[in-house]
């Protein structure tokens, strides 16, 4: 993980939200691919046989959003943005992520990006608030809105009104 001086694909950052100005920054990060095996101690599972799985696991997130979430712990004084996949080979997936300054004047003062200074933006690549993260919520969806789990008590729940 590195800071990047310019982004890779300039036209990629626009679309989502970089501006080539003061407190905006770029992170490029290398994410092993590949799923996530269960850590038992050898590959022993106690309990059912429907549980026993090792190996064939994935990770309920992408890797874009793990990306997110590493630089976002890195630079605990800067809001993720955005991120975009650049580059990958057999053994990583790279990204960049878009960084913002919520301290830096240039950003407070621009009516379209200092929505990122309220505090309830700290770390929204941990809550799942970043695009990454609402396509691993399954919000691209309108059946899980306005969340996964409203949406499974909408059609979970019996309705009997008065007159139907």
């Amino acid at each position: 993980m590195h800071r990047a001086p310019k982004p890779t694909r300039p036209d990629k950052a626009r679309r989502l939200g970089y501006r080539a100005k003061q407190g905006y920054v770029i992170y490029r990060i290398r994410v092993r691919r590949g799923g996530r095996k269960r850590p038992n101690w050898k590959g022993i599972v106690y309990g059912k046989p429907v549980h026993q799985g090792v190996k064939g696991l994935k990770f309920e997130r992408n890797l874009r959003s793990v990306a997110e979430e590493r630089v976002g712990r890195r630079c605990g004084n800067l809001r993720v943005l955005n991120s975009y996949w650049i580059n990958q080979d057999a053994t990583y997936k790279y990204f960049e992520v878009i960084l913002v300054d919520p301290h830096h004047n240039a950003i407070r003062h621009d009516p379209r990006i200092n929505w990122i200074v309220n505090p309830v933006h700290k770390h929204r690549e941990m809550r799942g608030l970043t695009s990454a993260g609402k396509a691993s919520r399954g919000l691209s969806n309108p059946k899980y809105r306005p969340s996964r789990k409203a949406g499974w008590k909408r059609n979970n729940t019996l309705s009997l009104r008065r007159y139907r």
